[in-house]
């Protein structure tokens, strides 16, 4: 059971394709894995192992060319994601007792394709913020320091990647909720192009901010993922095809980038300078390799202003009923951000609009001289669970609580598809993660060169870890 946890998602859908490993082999390592794990740091607060073992025996009796790109691969789902049959609470208490009849578009679209889902993964309350704790289930620990946040808000997910819990898993992202927490825990996160990943679209059917994705612990694992999520559907206008090459062979196939450009701040945020540094170190790694590597990122300079009102605006579309229902059941960042959403006006929305518009085409012109941009994915290594965010870094003081997700949320904002990947630990051990930009709709690049660039790093964790008490 132990070698199975410590190979890689590529490999056991290889063992799965040829019959070597069935999904409910799988299903008995990950229950033994979890029984050990997960007590120590709370990453999967829901498990749904009958439900699990009911669909992972209809795909065995299914012939195994049949039973898609996973083949049987179990997965957990965000716990901001529906699960029919399976308690869903959204991390609030409105939702503590909720258990939906019909799944997620994302969700029907990775059991089509073959994926097991076995476990909800923990999540802040509706996402809000970047540490993942609510008032259902508590703090989900870091693995690396379990005094330490996972980030958010696909916080569980992370830290079950890390801890061996699951091989892939599935997370979301509008202002760094995939990037953070993969550069929290040590694993990879991708944020692909709006539209790469069919979802339901809620109140807000136009909206590019929020995207679902894959996160796994290495570059191909998570791109076997995407394959599985990506495509098309009616209910999501916004959903595209799906491609007619994979995105695990991009992953397959590492590409050195001819010309990058790194950007520390992206002219735009404080940043640790240990942090800084590190990902510095990472870039003149790859200039060794015969990469240019400039100094350089796109004019992202209203992307404050444009984030703070466009999320605003879709908090008060998505949970203004909440407010006006439940008040005294959200938590107070809660209330601000939906308050603030309700306050606005509509010139207010429009101008966001246009300098959201001009921001893009500045990008795309940026991306015609480099083939990526990287930037630290988080502007702080690991920081105390007991603390709600990150109120200062390097002096700074944070108006709000989302002010220091900055260096992720103004690339939300370009729509260009993002990843985060290990790049390397602090003095005291805590994980820091290289956040790798391309052009838009450009996964295919983004993901060859990640290849390139894992593999020159090397601090890709290919061997889950157990959970750690102290920093090692």
């Amino acid at each position: 059971m132990s070698d199975l946890i410590e190979m890689s998602a590529v490999e056991i859908v290889g063992k799965l394709k040829r019959n070597d490993v069935s999904p409910l082999d799988l299903l008995d390592a990950l229950e033994a894995r979890i029984a050990v794990v997960n007590p120590a740091i709370n990453a999967l607060p829901t498990l749904c192992f009958d439900r699990a073992r009911t669909h992972a025996r209809k795909l065995m009796s299914q012939p195994a060319e049949d039973r898609g790109i996973l083949a049987g691969l179990p997965l957990p789902i965000k716990d901001l994601t529906e699960v029919a049959g399976v308690r869903t609470t959204h991390g609030s208490p409105i939702y503590k007792d909720n258990v939906p009849s019909h799944s997620d578009i994302v969700v029907e679209t990775v059991e089509g394709q073959g994926g097991v889902v076995f476990a909800k993964s923990a999540v802040p309350e509706f996402g809000a913020g970047g540490n993942t704790f609510n008032e259902v289930f508590g703090a989900t620990l870091n693995p690396w320091n379990t005094k330490l946040s996972v980030s958010g808000s696909s916080g569980g997910s992370a830290a079950s990647l890390a801890t061996g819990m699951a091989w892939v898993a599935h997370g979301n992202d509008m202002g760094g909720s995939l990037r953070n927490p993969a550069s929290f825990c040590g694993v990879v996160g991708i944020r692909p192009s709006p539209g790469r990943v069919a979802r339901n679209p809620g109140a807000m059917v136009d909206s590019l901010l929020g995207v679902d994705g894959p996160m796994a612990r290495t570059i191909a694992d998570a791109a076997l993922l995407l394959d599985a999520m990506s495509g098309e559907n009616p209910s999501d206008p916004l959903s595209m095809p799906r491609l007619s090459t994979s995105f695990l062979d991009a992953a397959q196939t590492p590409r050195r980038p001819r010309r990058i450009a790194f950007s520390a701040d992206l002219g735009i945020t404080p940043v640790d300078p240990i942090v800084a540094d590190i990902c510095r170190s990472a870039a003149e790694k790859l200039a060794q390799t015969g990469v240019e590597v400039v100094e350089a990122h796109p004019d992202l300079r209203e992307s404050h202003e444009v984030f703070q009102i466009l999320r605003a605006y879709q908090y008060a579309a998505a949970h203004g009923h909440k407010l006006r229902d439940f008040p005294q059941l959200l938590k107070p960042e809660m209330i601000w951000n939906v308050e603030k959403g309700q306050k606005l006006t509509a010139l207010e929305i429009i101008d966001a609009q246009a300098k959201r518009a001009q921001l893009i085409a500045r990008t795309v012109e940026f991306f015609r001289d480099y083939d990526l941009l990287l930037t630290p994915a988080t502007i702080v290594a690991p920081f105390p669970v007991t603390e709600r965010y990150v109120s200062e870094c390097a002096g700074h003081h944070f108006e709000t609580y989302i002010d220091w997700l900055a260096i992720a949320y103004a690339i939300t904002l370009t729509a260009a598809p993002c990843l985060s990947m290990p790049c390397g630990f602090t003095p005291d051990g805590r994980p820091v993660g290289l956040q790798l930009v391309a052009r838009p709709k450009n996964e295919m690049g983004l993901l060859s060169n990640a290849a390139f660039i894992e593999a020159e790093l090397g601090a890709a964790l290919k061997t889950p870890i157990l959970p750690r008490p102290s920093a090692p």
